[in-house]
């Protein structure tokens, strides 16, 4: 599941239907609140173990996939910065489909239904190949070790933060520095605010149990979508004059919004596109090479309004709302900053891994 799910448990204890639901997300009368447990192992240059003794793996081009579904925010921020880095040729890349079931995102749009790298229909076998009977949801992203089939970690703040600080020896000339040393303290903070009013904000209004859940949840969401607006009508990104980790964090939240969160989850004091500031700053990051030519419109609405089915029962996807907008000129240039700093755009999207036509923003007609 995506991160905001973790339906496996949720499924089969709340309606006895182990594998024929998708997952229940509300619980009457609560809040919701994320389990945050992740697989906490991670790659780095030197194999060391983690900090709780988890076993450290070595960076390897060609020996891990990535596996991100496109539809879902935490794992795009994955397929951002694999892009920015030029990760592509070390790190390859697996896509489920938009949907799931209560078990496990599968690999529906590959020939016969089938992962090609790693011969599954179902992530879930990557977990259990690792973690028999792994309790937990299948989250993605993904982080699977290609030879055993087994999966690495799922603990998706960590892996951008390794992309980009651990795997340097194959970032691609030019490559940008999302997390540089002086200003990891601020991104640290702004990140831990965004993540916790914004990113999950939103599914805190979308799941909430109860009206005073929702309320409580709102109005958090809008304090700090308010403070960003302010922060943004005065810098060009987030935290310093180039993009970094923090800016991939808040994009993917907002790519969502008008889409997904502002209907679907009731976020819906205000479009994006009524926020001048926002809205000016997700279409720069949009058209920058990395972040637009990685988002896919349709499968993001496909997974929310079909997966949900306790908030949308029907199963209908909207057909709105009109994207074209996204490639608006948005005049952010005047606040000065530089993209990537010292380095260069990245290339064009990798064969195979882009979008599919009709699925991204378009000029509208």
């Amino acid at each position: 599941m995506s991160q905001e799910t973790d339906t496996t448990q949720q499924a089969t204890g709340a309606g006895g239907t182990e594998h024929s639901t998708r997952g229940a997300y509300v619980t009457g009368g609560a809040e919701f609140n994320r389990d945050t447990n992740y697989i906490e192992d991670r790659i780095t240059r030197d194999a060391s173990p983690g900090t709780n003794g988890e076993p450290g793996w070595p960076v390897e081009a060609g020996r891990y996939r990535l596996i991100a579904a496109r539809a879902c925010p935490w794992a795009n921020r994955t397929v951002i910065v694999r892009r920015l880095l030029g990760l592509e040729d070390a790190i390859s890349l697996g896509q489920p489909g938009p949907t799931h079931d209560a078990r496990s995102w599968t690999f529906d749009l590959d020939p016969g239904g089938v992962d090609p790298v790693l011969g599954i229909e179902r992530l879930q076998d990557a977990y259990f190949r690792r973690f028999p009977g792994y309790p937990r949801g299948i989250t993605v992203p993904a982080i699977v070790d290609v030879a055993s089939g087994a999966v690495v970690t799922n603990n998706f703040p960590q892996i951008t933060l390794d992309f980009a600080t651990e795997w340097t020896q194959f970032h691609r000339p030019g490559a940008p520095d999302l997390y540089p040393e002086t200003l990891r303290e601020e991104i640290d903070q702004v990140n831990k605010r965004v993540f916790t009013e914004v990113n999950n904000g939103v599914y805190r209004c979308g799941f909430a149990g109860s009206q005073e859940a929702y309320d409580a949840a709102y109005a958090r969401l809008w304090s700090a979508l308010d403070w960003l607006e302010d922060r943004l009508s005065r810098q060009r990104y987030l935290v310093g004059d180039t993009i970094t980790e923090a800016d991939v964090r808040l994009f993917t939240t907002l790519a969502r919004f008008d889409a997904v969160y502002h209907g679907h989850f009731k976020c819906n004091r205000q479009k994006l596109t009524e926020m001048p500031a926002l809205w000016g700053y997700a279409r720069d990051l949009f058209q920058t090479p990395g972040f637009g030519d990685t988002t896919d419109f349709v499968q993001i609405k496909q997974h929310y309004y079909i997966v949900h089915e306790d908030i949308n029962p029907t199963g209908i996807v909207p057909a709105g709302p009109v994207l074209g907008g996204w490639l608006e000129a948005h005049g952010r240039e005047t606040l000065g900053g530089r993209p990537f700093g010292d380095g260069t755009p990245p290339g064009p999207v990798k064969e195979g891994e882009e979008v599919a036509p009709g699925h991204g923003a378009a000029p509208e007609h």
